[in-house]
């Protein structure tokens, strides 16, 4: 599985720490991780509304299978995603939070109030959310009783952002060309991004925007 790191920009001196944690966990299980997040290092400048159109951008071209995600909250984050196409966020602060996201909701990304947990036993914090995603299974249900309920209405969910959110391709056309060049018009991005997307008409737009801004 390739997940995604992005921390907004209020969360930027603590991204080598939370990517240092998550690649600990995720390598593990066998996955790959790619920090999107925006860290002292790097040229990004991404607030919490762009971390979420970022996380639309992966998961749609499928460049990335998950996204784990925060800001100082974790709410302004989860609001952000949640607005796009595709993408099923849930609020995760804790392992029980965690456990539930993966056993009901079954998502493709989480967002985290990396501002709480900075302080002592944050590594052990941390660590024991990214196990808990990384070895629930997703969708079994809780509690097993209510699985087939549960299954019917994420598949609900899923029809009703489809009819009430326009496609991600949409979203790009439409969408401040300077707010898209704050978010995406780095190495990191560029060098990660074309490799790993399997959307053409997604890789496409954005190359023309980037050979644009060149």
């Amino acid at each position: 599985m390739k997940i995604a790191l992005i921390n907004e920009n209020s969360q930027k001196k603590k991204n080598n720490f939370i990517l240092n944690v998550l690649e600990k966990v995720a390598e593990k299980y066998g996955h790959q991780v790619f920090n999107y997040g925006v860290s002292e290092g790097k040229e990004a400048d991404i607030n919490y509304v762009g971390a979420g159109l970022l996380a639309g951008i992966l998961l749609n071209s499928h460049a990335v299978d998950f996204v784990i995600m925060g800001c100082s909250s974790g709410e302004g984050v989860l609001i952000s995603a949640n607005a796009m196409p595709n993408v099923y966020c849930g609020y995760v602060s804790d392992v029980v939070d965690a456990k539930l996201f993966a056993k009901i909701n079954a998502g493709n990304a989480v967002s985290i109030p990396f501002g709480k947990y900075f302080g002592v036993g944050t590594e052990f914090q941390l660590e024991s959310i990214f196990e808990t995603l990384f070895t629930t299974p997703f969708g079994e249900g809780y509690p097993s009783e209510r699985r087939e309920i549960q299954e019917e209405q994420r598949k609900e969910l899923e029809l009703l952002k489809q009819t009430s959110q326009i496609n991600m391709r949409e979203i790009l056309e439409e969408i401040d060309k300077d707010f898209l060049y704050q978010i995406i018009h780095n190495e990191y991005f560029e060098e990660n991004f074309f490799a790993n997307s399997l959307d053409d008409e997604i890789s496409g737009l954005l190359k023309d925007l980037f050979d644009a801004w060149v």
